[in-house]
């Protein structure tokens, strides 16, 4: 018998070509073949935990502990140290060894396996983690990169040692919705369009998916160990959509051209009957029709000033100064502001928003006009329809990603005709009060931050306009500020 644990052991044990020692209950290891020592290196003393780790103590969840305790068998993949600084990718299989009185076992085998060392995984890691045209990582549970492909490094520059926000966003603390601290979390796939930079210094926008890839102990519910990272780029897409939304913007802007003529047109009429009326009252001392006339040259010359004005906001061109700021507190501020006038009219003016609202980057001033020209024709709508208890709310809130802000009314609404013709010419249902450019002015700010402006409207029953603004197509900030979130308020 003894003979044949020796042959066991010069044959099998030291000739095996990967990496067994055998550990005591102290952690301590007592045996190891040659292939471990010329991993490794000496090992005579130490623990496991001092050679493998380099650390002073037990690791905090260490599947030795574990099985000592319960006699299982566990493996999972580790970070370990090669005899000094360097560290390498292992597959580690625990198993208990022989038998006592104490409850467990009173050694453990430890059969170790560098992944990087197995020529089938070189060959497949070649074809398809180097070659691969997305990026693509391994992270561990403290998000530093232990592996990561050619185009990633071609790319965003070395990335072993650095965490991955360091490597791709140059920052210096973890992304806010980090998809892979999701996956280290709940053990579940997560995707996210994230914006990078470049080794070169350009922006990059990805999409990227992190999934689990081993878990502790072989078990499929067990905690996560290592997150992998797989990228693609879609700058050219972003770039795109950065194109079709100056073509957009571009074509609001040729709408109002193309309206301007009819909207100068009407005034110039009104002008021209005014003085033809008041001209004829004085040939004929008329002074109520010279009166009639002066009046009505006023009106019109209140309305051009009133189209210069709006005309002037519209289309000079001013560059929007856009900072972090609280969406609620731009609404909140609006609501104040015409919250007398709704008063006074009766009609109630209600707000909802959403609490917590983070603070994005947005031009204040641009959004304060959209929305007091939302709410001030949700009230005039209002006084139309002379319905009684009339009300105006305006809602902030995010639906993944999107800043919402809409304001409702139950007053007079649309009808098709009318509906379809807000947006593009110098329409008004305000008769001389009116200038229609109050709606392709709000459009236009509403482009201007990346973003759409929807409408829904019954006839009879109240309108609904709903602004949407992805935070990923807002402006960056033209001056400084911070990412802190804003406050919110409910009802009111």
């Amino acid at each position: 018998m003894g003979e044949i644990q020796d042959l066991l052991h010069d044959h099998l044990f030291e000739q095996a070509p990967i990496m067994v020692a055998v550990l005591n209950a102290d952690f301590e290891i007592v045996e190891a073949n040659g292939r471990f020592r010329e991993v490794f290196g000496p090992w005579n003393g130490k623990r496991c935990y001092e050679l493998l780790k380099q650390r002073d103590a037990p690791c905090e969840r260490c599947m030795a502990a574990w099985t000592f305790e319960d006699g299982k068998v566990r493996a999972c993949d580790d970070r370990l140290h090669m005899g000094g600084a360097l560290t390498s990718h292992f597959v580690v299989r625990i198993a208990p060894l022989g038998s006592g009185t104490r409850p467990g076992p009173p050694y453990l085998v430890w059969i170790g396996s560098n992944v990087n060392e197995a020529s089938s995984l070189q060959h497949e890691n070649e074809l398809l983690f180097e070659r691969a045209p997305s990026y693509i990582t391994v992270l561990d549970r403290d998000l530093e990169i232990v592996r990561a492909n050619r185009k990633m490094r071609e790319t965003f520059g070395r990335a072993w040692g650095s965490r991955c926000y360091q490597v791709y966003k140059r920052r210096d603390r973890p992304c806010r919705e980090c998809p892979a601290l999701m996956v280290f979390e709940d053990g579940q796939d997560h995707t996210s369009t994230q914006v990078g930079m470049s080794a070169s210094g350009e922006e990059t926008h990805y999409v990227v998916t992190a999934s689990p890839l081993s878990r502790e102990a072989g078990d499929p519910n067990g905690r996560v160990n290592f997150v992998i990272e797989m990228a693609t780029d879609v700058t050219h897409l972003h770039d795109l959509e950065k194109e079709k939304l100056e073509a957009e913007r571009m074509a609001a802007v040729g709408q109002t051209v193309a309206g301007l003529a009819h909207g100068i047109k009407n005034v110039l009429m009104g002008l021209e009957g005014g003085i033809y009326v008041m001209q004829s009252g004085l040939s004929k001392n008329e002074t109520a029709r010279v009166q009639r006339g002066m009046e009505m040259l006023s009106r019109n010359v209140e309305k051009i000033s009133a189209l210069v004005k709006n005309l002037l906001g519209f289309s000079k061109g001013r560059v929007p100064s856009v900072a972090l700021v609280d969406p609620n507190a731009v609404a909140g501020e609006v609501l104040e502001l015409f919250r007398e006038t709704a008063g006074k009219s009766g009609i109630r003016l209600a707000g909802y928003l959403q609490p917590g609202i983070a603070r994005a980057p947005l031009d204040a001033e641009g959004i304060h006009t959209c929305l007091s020209n939302l709410i001030s024709n949700a009230i005039d709508a209002c006084q139309t329809s002379e319905k009684p208890g009339c009300e105006v709310r305006l809602k902030t809130s995010e639906e993944d990603g999107v800043l919402v802000f809409e304001v409702a009314d139950d007053g007079c609404g649309m009808d098709y005709e009318v509906k379809k013709k807000i947006f593009t010419t110098f329409f008004t249902t305000k008769g001389a009060g009116g200038t229609g450019l109050g709606l392709l002015l709000t459009r236009k700010i509403v482009q201007e931050h990346g973003g759409r402006i929807l409408v829904e409207s019954k006839e009879g029953q109240g309108t609904s306009f709903r602004i949407l603004l992805p935070r990923e197509r807002l402006p960056k900030p033209t001056g400084p500020g911070d990412d802190n979130g804003g406050s919110a308020a409910g009802p009111s």
